[in-house]
C-alpha cells in the first residue's frame, strides 16, 4: 500500500537510487532519510510563468536526488503549493509519495493567486462568514493560529498539492503573536493549536508538526518574542503525551546568522545551550531557512571560508556551511529555476565538511 507520508523504507529506497551522491548527503532523522539540501518555494512573482518555473525546478530537484520540499500556504498566494502539486503529477511515474518529505506552514493569510484589493473583505468572506475565525483572532492584521484557522490551512494545503497527508506542518512565525499578547496567553494558544495538530495526526492528515520561526530561537530570553524550545516540547507532551508529534523546528541559519550554532540562549535539561544543542537534547530536528539569505550570500564570501568549506561558487560555499553545521538536518534554499537547482544540487556529490574542520571557522587562528 502506498503511504500518505514519507516512510523509512521509502526514503531509504530514494537514497539508494542515487549512487553518485556523496556520503552524508542524506541524513537520518525521525526515522527518515532526508537530503541535506531542500528546495524552498518562497520568492517569485504570482504569475503563470513563475508557476511553470517552480514546477520544473521541483521536478529537476527530485531528479537530482533531493527529497525535502518546503513551502507555505501564503507563498506566492498559494501558487507555490499548487506548482508543487503539478510537479508531483509530472513525477508520479518516477518516485512514490513515500519517498518525498513535504513540509508546509500555516499562520499568515494565504490569499488566493494574487493579493486582494481589500484584505478585510477577503478575511471576512473567506474566514469570518464561514465561521473559521473572527477579526479579533488576527494579530498584526495578517497572522492567525486558532485551531479552526490552522485546520483550514491544512485542508487547503492538502488540496493545493493533491496529497492525502503532510509530512510536516509548521505554525508559521508564531513569535508574531508575542507582539500582541503576553507569554501565558501565547502558551495557551500554542497548546490549543497543538491539540488540533495532534487530532490531525490521529486522522492521518499530518505526520509531524513544529514551528517555523525567524527571530524566536535566535534571540535572548529577555526579549519579547523569544521562544524556549524546551517549553514548546513540554506543551507538546502535555497535549500529546510522550509520543507527541512536535519533532521539527525551522529557523534561519547561514554565514551571516549563525546564532543557532553559537549562542547559548536555550535552557535544556538544566543547562544553557545553543538552539541546535537544545534540539538534539530534546529530540527535535532542525531545518535551516535562508541558507543563502535570499541571495545575499551568493557573492563576496571570504576566501578562508571558501578554502575551509569548498564549493565552486560562493552560493555553494554558503550552502555547504549550512548543511555541514552539526545539528542541521537540511539546508533549505529557494530554487525557482532549473539552473539554480543544477548549481545547488551539485553539492550532493560532495560530502559535508567534517565537524572538526567546520569548527575551525570559529577559532582565532583562522
Amino acid at each position: 500500500m502506498i503511504s500518505d507520508f514519507a516512510t523509512t523504507e521509502g526514503t531509504e529506497d530514494f537514497k539508494n537510487l542515487w549512487e553518485n551522491t556523496a556520503e552524508g548527503h542524506y541524513k537520518e532523522t525521525q526515522g527518515l532519510w532526508l537530503s541535506s539540501i531542500g528546495i524552498g518555494t518562497y520568492l517569485g512573482n504570482w504569475d503563470e510563468a513563475t508557476d511553470e518555473k517552480y514546477k520544473n525546478a521541483v521536478v529537476k530537484y527530485v531528479e537530482m536526488g533531493g527529497n525535502v520540499i518546503d513551502t507555505a500556504s501564503n507563498y506566492r498566494f498559494q501558487r507555490s503549493e499548487r506548482s508543487i502539486g503539478e510537479a508531483f503529477k509530472a513525477l508520479k511515474d518516477k518516485v512514490g509519495r513515500e519517498e518525498i518529505f513535504i513540509a508546509t506552514k500555516g499562520g499568515y493569510l494565504p490569499f488566493d493567486n494574487e493579493p486582494p484589493s481589500d484584505v478585510q473583505s477577503y478575511f471576512e468572506e473567506n474566514f469570518v462568514k464561514k465561521g473559521i475565525a473572527e477579526f479579533d483572532d488576527l494579530v498584526g492584521g495578517s497572522h492567525c493560529m486558532t485551531p479552526d484557522y490552522l485546520q483550514s490551512q491544512i485542508d487547503q494545503s492538502l488540496e493545493n498539492m493533491s496529497v492525502a497527508g503532510l509530512d510536516l506542518f509548521y505554525i508559521h512565525n508564531p513569535e508574531t503573536q508575542l507582539q500582541a499578547v503576553d507569554k501565558p496567553t501565547f502558551e495557551a494558544r500554542i497548546a490549543k493549536a497543538f491539540e488540533r495538530l495532534e487530532e490531525n495526526r490521529a486522522k492521518g492528515k499530518v505526520n509531524f508538526y513544529g514551528v517555523a520561526t525567524w527571530d524566536g530561537f535566535r534571540i535572548m530570553p529577555n526579549e519579547q518574542v523569544y521562544h524556549s524550545l524546551e517549553r514548546f516540547v513540554q506543551i507538546a507532551k502535555q497535549v500529546g503525551g510522550e509520543n507527541h508529534g512536535f519533532k521539527f523546528i525551522q529557523l534561519p541559519h547561514n554565514l551571516a546568522m549563525p546564532e543557532a550554532y553559537l549562542v547559548p540562549n536555550q535552557p535544556a535539561n538544566g543547562k544553557a545551550v545553543s538552539t541546535l544543542q537544545a534540539a538534539e537534547d530534546l529530540g527535535v530536528s532542525v531545518m535551516a531557512s535562508a541558507s543563502i539569505l535570499q541571495g545575499q550570500l551568493t557573492q563576496q564570501v571570504p576566501m578562508y571560508i571558501r578554502q575551509t568549506l569548498g564549493g565552486q561558487t560562493d552560493a555553494q560555499t554558503s550552502i555547504q556551511f549550512v548543511r555541514s553545521t552539526p545539528g542541521i538536518t537540511t539546508a533549505l534554499i529557494g530554487m525557482a529555476s532549473v539552473e539554480h537547482v543544477e548549481e545547488n544540487m551539485a553539492l550532493a556529490k560532495i560530502e559535508p565538511t567534517l565537524e572538526e574542520e567546520f569548527a575551525r571557522l570559529f577559532t582565532k587562528d583562522m
